[in-house]
């Protein structure tokens, strides 16, 4: 079954106030800020919203449409971490298995401290582990979130390229020092990459191959993989060639060749009907259409905040962070009511990706949304705003 759609007031939300949202999104187009999108608002179990705005491709001038496929991004890392979840729950891997037991590449690894201008290696204080790969405190880094010395080898080894199998991947990485000590700070990174790759070898099968029997095939999202197939080339979104605001454009990955290296950090792409399914499954807890993935317990581990007093590394993770949130395994997660500068229940989680798509899922409304477009320089703007309108539009 699809998510049955009904009129907004249905599921406690305003026809008017959802249209507004449109409305400004397709200000957004006119204005020549944003190519195109879909959104998504669900709410007990009912679709309230799914519509498109703009254009799929702005070289060709093509309509957007609802079976749109987005580059997601890091809206991978939470299909991923469910995948490593899937074998917690199997009893075949522990979160407090240190990463060296299942790739022994990552034993005796090092911490670059930069002592009075030199570089200096200390050997780690405790090996690094799954659940530190979960909530980014395995000590590794992202090249694109600074240029301190680790990140400038992560940029030299080009460890974003995607022609690397994803075992020539974790060698070449764990070959690099660390950017902290693990379990220390929370430091967003190349660690759901790394977990994929644990996935890959507990499951003895590719990465790829996993995801789409144990998680695409259950849960029924065909149009969601590592790779477009060539008959569907023409349903992928783009961004614009230039940045709107003059900026830099960022480039998006070329998601029309199978890629070497399959990313679990980053490298899916889906649709926002496809997505929903996976957003539905998460807000059932676990299960969606009698498919069950993980129990319901687990589903509430992974949306709880797992930082407790661990810090938050400043610079690009900090603002990756709102205030009042933490991290769990694999999503943002809110601990406050106020404090952040968008709205949304205590307990809601969320996570993005860099070329602008995003989504929410608050338990306490029993609602999700979800926000698919290709704008990477406006990514936070609309992310933000699309939160915002959302909850305008909740009427209860």
């Amino acid at each position: 079954m699809t998510l049955q759609a009904v009129i907004p007031e249905k599921a406690g939300l305003s026809t008017e106030r959802l249209q507004r949202l449109m409305a400004v999104l397709q200000r957004e187009v006119d204005d020549r800020r944003l190519p195109g999108a879909v959104a998504v608002v669900a709410r007990h179990g009912k679709m309230a919203l799914l519509e498109s705005v703009g254009q799929l491709n702005p070289a060709t001038g093509e309509a957007m449409h609802s079976d749109a496929r987005f580059r997601i991004y890091s809206m991978t890392k939470p299909i991923m971490s469910v995948a490593a979840m899937m074998l917690v729950e199997q009893g075949r891997l522990l979160l407090a298995d240190p990463l060296a037991k299942h790739l022994p590449e990552f034993a005796g690894q090092k911490v670059a401290v930069n002592e009075g201008g030199t570089l200096e290696l200390h050997p780690v204080q405790r090996d690094a582990t799954v659940h530190d790969l979960l909530r980014h405190t395995a000590g590794m880094t992202y090249e694109f979130l600074g240029s301190g010395p680790v990140q400038r080898q992560y940029a030299q080894l080009r460890l974003g390229s995607r022609e690397r199998s994803l075992a020539d991947f974790t060698q070449q990485l764990a070959a690099l020092p660390l950017m902290y000590q693990p379990g220390q700070v929370f430091e967003y990174s190349r660690a759901t990459d790394v977990l994929g790759r644990v996935v890959e070898v507990i499951a003895g099968q590719p990465l790829q191959q996993f995801m789409q029997e144990q998680i695409f095939d259950a849960l029924r999202m065909p149009n969601t993989a590592f790779t477009v197939p060539p008959e569907f080339h023409g349903h992928i979104a783009e961004p614009f060639a230039r940045d709107p605001d003059g900026g830099l454009q960022m480039k998006v990955i070329d998601v029309r060749t199978d890629a070497a290296l399959a990313s679990g950090g980053g490298g899916l792409i889906s649709t926002a009907q496809d997505y929903a399914r996976f957003l539905q499954f998460m807000l059932n807890r676990g299960e969606l259409d009698g498919v069950r993935l993980l129990g319901p317990q687990t589903i509430d581990f992974m949306t709880t905040d797992h930082l407790g007093d661990i810090p938050i590394a400043p610079g690009g993770s900090r603002a990756l962070l709102p205030a009042g949130h933490g991290f769990g395994l694999g999503f943002a997660v809110r601990k406050h009511l106020g404090v952040a500068p968008v709205p949304g229940s205590v307990g809601t989680y969320f996570w993005g990706g860099l070329a602008g798509t995003s989504f929410f899922v608050d338990p306490a409304l029993d609602m999700f949304a979800c926000l698919m477009l290709q704008a990477p320089n406006q990514r936070e703007y609309y992310r933000m705003l699309f939160r915002d309108m959302v909850y305008a539009a909740v009427m209860d």
